[in-house]
């Protein structure tokens, strides 16, 4: 909230480099929809104003970021937000046979695109980057167009929770069902683990948020985390599914093919609700995010 009440200017100053090099986001945003509730609310804001941008401000936009590997990041002329996150993703550590097709394919896509390869870095490794590059190398110009755009906003995305805590907006929630017997899974044992933030920096160990049993719904009698507890990073659900059906007195083998269920999911933006269940059997099981 702090964030989204500043001032034109020091929203501008704070905010602006979140979209590379195009300080013109965050003042059109601020002009349009200040003040901000929720970091939700200026990503909203500022895609809307690229959304809106002319042809000529969205292709600005797409060339106003470097190449990845490229020369500006040898010649140690990148922003600091684009240093540190080529950086993350292993591009400063090179082999000499990586950096000659790093310097293939950023010449061979400007040439076809006429604007440099977008990616999204920061939770990424070296092999990923290759294999997108190469793919979508491939692309007609429109498709590969919206395909960077759409990267552009997940690295302001990521760039701008950096800039703020999150409103306490969010929560996260569970719910079990046996499609063995058609039913609500209940009285299942589960646990919740943090593993860690995103981009590969685990936890030192995972940490036990809680442990539940699943009501006569196959819920959780209310959010496994929410408000200022939930926040971005790796999480956990363990499910103790083999001694529910076991409880059950479904057939089983004398060792169980399921016994416990790890489910481990990423939270992109703690100011929403995940919705993260198990669908199970003594055989298979399933997930989806809902909300």
């Amino acid at each position: 909230a702090e964030l989204g009440a500043l001032d034109a200017k020091a929203f501008v100053a704070a905010v602006g480099p979140v979209y590379e090099n195009s300080p013109w986001i965050a003042e059109r945003a601020h002009a349009q929809a200040a003040p901000f509730d929720s970091l939700t609310a200026i990503d909203e804001a500022m895609w809307a104003v690229v959304s809106a941008a002319s042809k000529e401000e969205q292709l600005g936009l797409l060339r106003a970021h470097p190449d990845l590997a490229g020369k500006a990041a040898v010649a140690g002329d990148l922003t600091m937000e684009s240093t540190e996150e080529q950086q993350r993703a292993g591009l400063s550590q090179l082999s000499p046979e990586e950096m000659s097709e790093f310097q293939k394919l950023n010449s061979a896509y400007l040439a076809k695109f006429e604007f440099p390869f977008i990616l999204a870095v920061r939770n990424a490794n070296k092999g990923t980057i290759l294999g997108a590059f190469r793919r979508r190398l491939k692309n007609d110009p429109g498709v590969e167009k919206a395909e960077c755009l759409a990267q552009v906003r997940k690295i302001a995305w990521m760039r701008l929770r950096l800039l703020a805590p999150p409103a306490p907006t969010g929560k996260l929630t569970c719910h079990v069902l046996d499609t063995a017997y058609g039913c609500p899974a209940a009285g299942l044992p589960i646990t919740l683990r943090f593993l860690g933030g995103s981009g590969g920096a685990a936890a030192p160990a995972p940490v036990v948020i809680g442990t539940f049993v699943t009501n006569s719904d196959g819920r959780l009698d209310g959010p496994a985390l929410s408000g200022t507890a939930f926040a971005e990073g790796v999480y956990e659900w363990e499910f103790k599914v083999g001694e529910y059906f076991a409880v059950m007195g479904a057939p089983s083998s004398g060792t169980p093919f399921l016994d416990t269920v790890p489910l481990r999911f990423g939270i992109d933006n703690p100011e929403k609700h995940y919705h993260v269940p198990l669908l199970c059997s003594p055989w298979s099981y399933s997930t989806y995010r809902g909300s």
